[in-house]
């Protein structure tokens, strides 16, 4: 019976990854967002259905921003201090933004420009913390490709 159910569940979840890929491959702009190493099916889903319009942000950097992706400031007297990310935003869209920011660093785009930036981060920071600025960066190019309408080119997106 229990092996009944988990044959059902598979079908089922496989029935919906289905349904999801079909959905984004009719989309031209989950296209243009997929065009990035490490940005899968349901990250550019969400990223489009969390963002909805781009052109209500003046700036593209402030998608990191939107999405929460930026560090928490404490100050109080003397003290400034960058605590960790506020986690307001869409919960969803951060975990996916940090899940391929991960698998960019580590799996798929280990030659990128954007992984060798993570990676020269990666000797004064801690391991997290550049996945977060990886991220942040992700959002920040996603959005910029989707105003313009350009598929990722590895040449023409290389990080200073």
């Amino acid at each position: 019976m229990l092996l009944d159910t988990w044959e059902h569940l598979s079908g089922q979840r496989r029935k919906f990854n289905y349904i999801l890929e079909k959905l984004a491959r009719k989309d031209p702009v989950c296209q243009i967002l997929q065009s990035v190493p490490g940005v899968g099916v349901l990250t550019a889903l969400s990223f489009k259905t969390s963002i909805d319009d781009p052109f209500r942000f003046r700036r593209v950097s402030d998608a990191g921003a939107f999405l929460e992706l930026t560090p928490k400031k404490y100050q109080s007297g003397e003290v400034d201090r960058n605590g960790g990310i506020s986690k307001q935003g869409n919960r969803m869209t951060r975990t996916l933004l940090y899940e391929a920011a991960s698998c960019l660093l580590t799996r798929y785009g280990t030659d990128t420009s954007l992984a060798i930036w993570a990676n020269e981060l990666r000797h004064r920071m801690g391991y997290k913390k550049v996945i977060v600025a990886l991220a942040r960066k992700l959002a920040t190019l996603m959005l910029s490709m989707w105003k313009s309408e350009t598929f990722y080119n590895e040449r023409l997106n290389a990080v200073n």
